[in-house]
């Protein structure tokens, strides 16, 4: 065969071998058998290995490509990934429907319900209809590039059946079968198996070389679309998994369609049994509103999507011994009992501890040292006791005495009146330094310095709170165990790199009680509009926080008088301060972000009632884009209101109070002005 026929030939192969592909993982048909396609594939591998020059990256059988040297390569996804709420109950989804509903003033809602794959999720990139990138979701902002291993994943194609350029997400998972076949390898070879079919494909994704990836027979679907080019693009979620299909993308076909909510709860049980007869895991039904239009009236939470749901299957469960009862101490000094257990599998995991919450909780519980007890993974993530079966007690149970002393540092424990929980009273607590100081750098997400790192370096004695870091030299890093030149290197380019820091990153950082990640975002705000739009520095923020009142805080929306009183009383701490002081002389700076025009600045926001063309978060993130602050609560101070549909009493206290009101017309326009 010369050149010319073998390109005829090889281009025919590609052909017919991605046809063969779509019929069998998209269309789940084939006309041939898969000894046929196994086959035709090694034709084509016979013809590319004498014929080289005619080898293409879409090819198929350029699945696997070379190994990887080191790390993966971080890589900003074009459309952010969100986590979805979760519902446990029909009563969960009732609710969820009726407040979406409100949202579009009643109007009919028809729904798409998928299964929620148990799997790692991952975003692929194509251009021009080629596979260019593949991305772990990882923070939902940026993930780690993985596209070595995902080609090697068949049903995944390399090319699609149109050039487009489109992001799409979805779940790659490994079958039951495939995931019994891979433990069984590694309890030969002596490794440690996987504990899931999940953790599985976690790490197989994440394997440096593809060749282990493509032994163990990854499997991919389909169901979200982000950035692309598609004309015309379609308009519910029905409309995007038919587009997948036409395109060659795998799509889970247990999807269904329904209008009525009832109908959505009946699909959503019916499942509850019959997922054991699937050959891969579910551990739930996403529920979606159909509607692109109503998705984007609806829009979403600081979290989540409003019009998307993930209905969790009833958690597994299973009975062991409570052999003890620790009590452990977190960062803002509340002690949780922890029950210590006997280990027992579930959910796929084995579960050695679980939370008891608070005393209240084991007294409505009666739990006791000794106890058999059911337990589960709520939500399938986090074990907690469900409860005793006190006709298994022997007599010779205990009951938990909590103690009156810090277990870390014997200072006096104290109960707050009106509160569940105990804490420690001593600020200065080794637990709570070690957890503050532990939640900072995760906050700050500094590469290569983890929980263990953190505890090497207060044990030694290296570092006292968390400005230390940034104070660390080589040679301490090298006094560690494990620790070489390369390693300390790079740590201390990671720490370097965290030096500036944007500011509502750091406020979260900072661990302040009841302040977390969206609080922060109002925080950072409010200093912001305090500095009257001069560059946030350490100084500036210890000069705001100084004068911090709470009655002024409460201004903020969902910033109450008892979160407001510990914000104040965190900034005019003394050592609160000179940590502040220590961060700006270590050379931490506050990283600015880009705005547009502040011609809010100054200006005060409330909105009531249902905005009918953009959620509420949309409107309060455009008033903040443009410098503005939203309040929760009506005052004379108040520049204006923006009512929607239904407003409720701070209509009434801003025309009492002669608030300027604004109706969302009336808004739109003075945001475009």
């Amino acid at each position: 065969m010369d050149k010319k026929e073998a390109q005829k030939r090889i281009e025919k192969l590609k052909e017919k071998i991605k046809d063969l592909n779509y019929q069998y993982f998209v269309l789940d048909k084939s006309e041939v058998s898969e000894s046929v396609r196994d086959s035709l594939k090694q034709e084509l591998i016979r013809l590319e290995t004498e014929f080289p020059e005619f080898i293409t990256k879409d090819s198929p059988t350029q699945r696997v490509g070379s190994v990887l040297s080191g790390k993966f390569e971080k890589v900003r996804h074009l459309t952010r990934k969100m986590s979805l709420a979760d519902a446990f109950s029909e009563e969960d989804i009732l609710s969820w429907h009726k407040r979406i509903s409100k949202i579009v003033h009643d109007a009919p809602i028809q729904y798409v319900c998928e299964l929620k794959i148990d799997g790692l999720n991952i975003t692929v990139h194509y251009k021009e209809g080629k596979l260019v990138r593949a991305i772990t979701r990882g923070d939902g902002k940026q993930g780690e590039e993985v596209t070595h291993t995902i080609r090697t994943i068949e049903q995944i194609p390399l090319s699609l059946r149109k050039p487009v350029d489109i992001e799409v997400s979805g779940e790659v998972y490994i079958s039951k079968a495939d995931f019994q076949k891979i433990v069984e390898d590694q309890k030969r070879e002596g490794a440690e198996p996987f504990a899931n079919a999940r953790n599985a494909a976690a790490g197989t994704v994440r394997q440096l070389d593809p060749q282990v990836a493509a032994g163990r027979n990854l499997s991919g679907f389909f169901y979200s679309l982000g950035k692309n080019n598609l004309d015309p693009e379609p308009n519910n979620q029905l409309d995007i998994l038919e587009t997948f299909k036409e395109l060659g993308l795998p799509v889970n076909r247990e999807y269904q369609f329904f209008g009525t909510i009832e109908d959505v709860v009946n699909f959503c049980k019916s499942w509850h049994d019959k997922r054991d007869d699937l050959p891969y895991e579910v551990d739930g039904i996403v529920i979606k509103v159909n509607k692109l239009k109503q998705q984007k009236v609806m829009g979403y939470t600081a979290k989540a999507p409003r019009y998307a749901i993930a209905y969790k299957f009833p958690a597994e469960q299973a009975t062991t011994k409570v052999l003890d009862i620790h009590v452990q101490v977190g960062r803002t000094g509340i002690l949780t009992p922890v029950a210590i257990l006997s280990p027992v599998k579930v959910a796929g995991s084995t579960i050695s501890r679980a939370t008891l919450h608070n005393e209240d909780e084991m007294e409505r519980k009666d739990i006791r040292i000794g106890d058999t007890v059911i337990i589960q993974k709520a939500g399938d993530v986090i074990p907690e006791v469900v409860r005793v079966l006190p006709d298994l007690r022997t007599g010779g149970e205990r009951k938990f005495k909590f103690p009156k002393k810090c277990p870390v540092c014997n200072s006096r424990v104290e109960r707050i009146e009106g509160e569940a929980a105990h804490r420690c009273t001593n600020q200065k607590c080794l637990a709570q330094d070690r957890e503050r100081f532990i939640h900072f750098v995760q906050v700050l997400d500094i590469e290569g310095l983890g929980e263990k790192i953190v505890i090497q370096l207060m044990d030694a004695a290296l570092v006292e709170d968390p400005a230390d870091i940034y104070a660390l030299t080589k040679d301490d890093f090298l006094s560690l165990d494990l620790f070489k030149e390369k390693r300390s290197m790079n740590v201390l380019a990671a720490i370097d790199k965290a030096k500036k820091v944007p500011l509502d990153r750091l406020l979260f950082a900072f661990g302040i009680r009841h302040v977390g990640e969206q609080m922060a975002q109002q925080l950072a705000h409010y200093i912001e509009t305090e500095s009257h739009g001069r560059k946030v520095t350490f100084p500036e923020i210890i000069q705001i926080g100084t004068s911090m009142k709470p009655e002024k805080l409460e201004n903020i929306e969902g910033i109450g008088i008892k979160v407001a009183t510990e914000i104040c009383k965190w900034f005019q701490t003394e050592s609160n301060q000179e940590f502040l002081d220590k961060l700006d002389k270590l050379g931490v700076t506050i990283a600015s972000e880009e705005k547009g025009e502040q011609k809010f600045a100054g200006k005060s926001f409330v909105l009531t009632g249902t905005l009918e063309t953009m959620s509420r978060d949309e409107a309060k993130k455009q008033i903040r884009a443009m410098g503005g602050r939203v309040q929760s609560s009506v005052s004379e101070k108040t520049d204006y209101v923006i009512a929607g549909e239904k407003p409720g009493s701070k209509y009434d206290k801003a025309k009492k109070l002669k608030v300027e009101i604004l109706d969302e017309d009336a808004f739109r326009n003075l945001l475009a002005s």
